[in-house]
């Protein structure tokens, strides 16, 4: 039976072709050299992810062990990527390796424009914290030939794979609500799409079924993973009929919008309302009262990233990996507990 043949890589041309527009265009968009307008870029980058185009640079360079790992990730809107870049760039660090960050806004497309980025910067392999949809995302830096560890959110794609376990942690959390004695628990949950939301709102339902608790729609808010959002799902939860008076909230800018609309409702924590969240914060122990929170291992994640990139690198054969890393719960007084006496 004969072979198969080789595919022949996409081209320059390719990329214009199946953009519909000109060479000239594509290689402005790629190289940054002049302006184009925001559709046809995108256009183009679309194009690029599609036909698994990558600039001849960057295919003669990428397996020559420059010693960079590519960073795509909102570590500057999202300050709980902070530790994590830490500790990747710590463990890096032992190794020889530098570290490039792309900011990619929990958006698509600019998660695809920093990887591409990445790419043309001739990066060993990345590190992904992927947005809700980034199988373009994946599927270009497979066309690339680059590995990809992926950060914090699952994704069905087979690559490697790094998490901390948000369905129990947060079913905890709940159960430790029911036990004090509340019935109406809400949560606030964060931005739709991401596999870290879906897992952290499962764990919600199955505390609340655990403690034989119906759930109530009404209680379920998203906060967007941001803390304005979050502060306005404050005022929602509070101006319903029957108001809840114990809160879930699903990470730590979240929280601090929840601090900010229970402090425009004139209630206090943990009084008048319970409060526990996903997401420790390094001065949690500075809030009065003290925050009970699910604490995630933020250093080691990255520095685990970095491990699974680095056997990646070395053995490109290995079979798709996944990690999944236990957090722990921090129980302190916002929860309506005295800590001390656990």
């Amino acid at each position: 039976m004969a072979g198969r043949r080789p595919r022949q890589a996409a081209t320059m041309g390719d990329v214009a072709k199946l953009a519909g527009v000109s060479i000239s265009t594509v290689s402005h968009v790629l190289n940054k050299t002049r302006p184009v307008a925001p559709d046809t870029a995108r256009q183009v980058h679309d194009a690029v992810a599609a036909c698994g185009y990558v600039p001849e640079k960057v295919a003669r360079h990428q397996h020559e062990g420059f010693g960079t790992i590519g960073l795509a990730m909102s570590a500057i809107s999202n300050p709980y990527f902070g530790d994590v870049v830490h500790g990747l760039d710590r463990r890096a660090a032992k190794e020889g390796y530098s570290l490039l960050l792309a900011e990619t806004h929990d958006d698509p497309d600019a998660e695809l424009r920093a990887v591409g980025e990445l790419l043309r910067r001739k990066v060993s392999a990345i590190v992904l914290a992927p947005s809700g949809n980034a199988e373009r995302t994946l599927r270009y830096a497979r066309q690339a030939n680059v590995p990809v560890t992926v950060l914090d959110r699952f994704v069905r794609q087979e690559v490697d794979q790094i998490g901390v376990e948000n369905v129990e942690s947060t079913a905890r959390l709940v159960d430790h609500l029911a036990e004090l004695g509340h019935t109406r628990i809400a949560m606030i949950s964060g931005r739709p799409g991401l596999s870290t939301t879906e897992e952290r709102v499962n764990g919600y339902r199955l505390g609340l079924e655990r403690g034989s608790i119906p759930v109530r729609e009404e209680y379920l808010v998203s906060g967007d993973s941001q803390a304005a959002p979050a502060q306005q799902a404050v005022a929602e939860l509070l101006s319903r009929s029957e108001p809840p008076t114990a809160l879930v909230v699903g990470n730590n800018q979240m929280t601090i919008g929840t601090i900010r609309g229970l402090r425009d409702a004139g209630l206090r924590v943990p009084q008048d309302m319970a409060l526990v969240a996903f997401d420790d914060f390094e001065w949690s122990d500075l809030f009065h009262p003290r925050l009970t929170a699910i604490a995630q291992p933020t250093l080691m994640l990255g520095e685990q990233a970095f491990e699974l990139s680095l056997s990646r690198i070395a053995d490109p054969g290995l079979p798709p990996r996944r990690v999944l890393i236990q957090p722990t719960f921090q129980h302190r007084e916002s929860c309506g507990c005295d800590a001390a006496k656990d």
